[in-house]
């Protein structure tokens, strides 16, 4: 498979779309923010003083989806149809899930990524005064579907 956003001399190139067709997409994404009891704890009781860290959270990793392309050099500057956030709070993580989709010619999955990495940066910035120790992992495409082919991660 050839890598597509190089040119003929090798360079880096915005990949032309305009010749695909518009199909229907989505990517899910997720990773996790690992954390110590305590802080997991206070997040659940909302003492946390910046204020409700998954609110903030939520909003945060939807403008980064909407903002990918301002983030990515390659990334082209697609409509979002719509943008959702999951939260599955462990007792020494928070898992966060990104759903995002698209009718367009190219794909959402950085969209998808970008939501959940801003979204744990989000969690990261709000409770790093009380934790300093915080670690941001796994994050990594779970499923697409649309365009020329789907992608699920195995047993996903």
């Amino acid at each position: 498979m050839d890598l597509t956003h190089f040119n003929d001399k090798g360079r880096a190139r915005m990949v032309d779309v305009g010749d695909k067709s518009q199909t229907d997409r989505v990517a899910v994404a997720r990773g996790y923010i690992l954390m110590a009891e305590k802080t997991i704890e206070t997040v659940k009781n909302g003492g946390i003083k910046k204020g409700d860290v998954l609110s903030v959270a939520q909003v945060g990793g939807i403008m980064g989806a909407k903002k990918t392309w301002d983030l990515i050099p390659m990334c082209h500057n697609i409509l979002i149809d719509g943008a959702d956030i999951n939260f599955t709070v462990d007792t020494d993580r928070i898992w966060v899930e990104a759903k995002v989709r698209t009718t367009g010619k190219t794909g959402i999955e950085m969209e998808a990524l970008t939501a959940v990495s801003v979204a744990c940066l989000t969690i990261y910035d709000m409770c790093k005064a009380i934790d300093k120790k915080m670690i941001i992992g796994d994050i990594k495409l779970i499923r697409k579907t649309g365009g020329k082919s789907d992608f699920a991660l195995g047993g996903e």
